[in-house]
């Protein structure tokens, strides 16, 4: 029997837009939202969307014209959405958050001026300078996330401000051959310097000691703060704020196989943890903290 060529395909609803962004990432956060609550649920995954999209125009664009026009749009867009009138999926997703969780229109334009700032600078001098650029693009969505899920001491703010910190921090020493690939060098200069590693030995994938040493002492930081993120949680909080305490467990793994595997090796391997074992450190931390 033909098909029927007149027939249309499914109507996909914003929420289900912003889910298929979410999964077709395979990131770490996708894991952590399946156990919330419904309208949890969709409020994050459709923040995550947006940080997708967002990201996408810089990494997947290769035109920087073309970048900055679309980044320029998305903000043109977040006024829609303050003004009642979303015209994209994920900001139609997004709209009824906003009240919900008291989500703030600066925090979403703070997220895009992160991205831009991929397209202006491709090294950072010092890590005070790079602690702006994972604020933005980590801490700012880490506070958010913290609004979506609940918190009743206002001290969660700073757990959140931190684990953003050490999530970006993780995907900096994950992504380093990656990002090299793009041209791109996260780690600070004055840390390069220190550690004997010139810019030219990352741009070239050379696993030298050096460098070595130099990803140890970043994960050594990292790991700082996901310790001192922790501590800042307060204990009222701490049930609200399982589903962060989740993304942590997942990226704090991913942090050990770095460390397992050699540090020097992300610039040839990107390291990932298998979907099973992210699932199954979503649903311990979940349940048993």
């Amino acid at each position: 029997m033909p098909a029927d060529l007149t027939a249309r395909s499914p109507v996909v609803t914003p929420d289900q837009y912003c889910e298929d962004k979410a999964a077709q990432s395979g990131s770490s956060f996708y894991y952590s939202f399946r156990f919330l609550p419904a309208a949890q649920r969709r409020a994050i995954t459709a923040l995550y969307a947006f940080c997708r999209e967002v990201d996408d125009v810089v990494d997947e664009c290769h035109d920087e014209n073309l970048a900055r026009t679309k980044l320029a749009w998305w903000r043109a867009e977040i006024d829609n959405l303050y003004a009642g009138d979303p015209q994209h999926p994920v900001t139609r997703a997004l709209q009824p958050a906003l009240s919900t969780y008291d989500l703030q229109r600066e925090h979403f334009l703070e997220v895009i001026d992160g991205m831009q700032m991929d397209l202006e600078q491709a090294r950072y001098n010092a890590f005070k300078d790079l602690q702006l650029y994972c604020y933005r693009v980590a801490s700012v969505v880490g506070l958010m996330a913290a609004s979506i899920f609940g918190y009743r001491d206002r001290q969660t703010q700073k757990y959140a401000h931190d684990l953003g910190i050490a999530f970006q921090l993780t995907n900096i020493i994950r992504d380093v051959g990656e990002d090299a690939r793009r041209g791109r060098i996260y780690l600070p200069v004055e840390e390069l310097q220190r550690f004997d590693v010139p810019a030219a030995d990352i741009l070239n994938y050379r696993e030298t000691d050096n460098f070595r040493r130099l990803m140890e002492f970043q994960i050594e930081r990292a790991e700082s703060y996901y310790a001192k993120a922790i501590e800042q949680l307060p204990a009222v909080d701490r049930k609200s704020q399982r589903t962060g305490l989740v993304m942590a467990a997942i990226y704090r793994a991913t942090l050990e196989e770095i460390k397992r595997d050699g540090p020097q090796k992300v610039l040839n391997q990107r390291l990932s943890l298998t979907p099973i074992r992210k699932l199954w450190l979503a649903w311990k931390t979940y349940w048993f903290g």
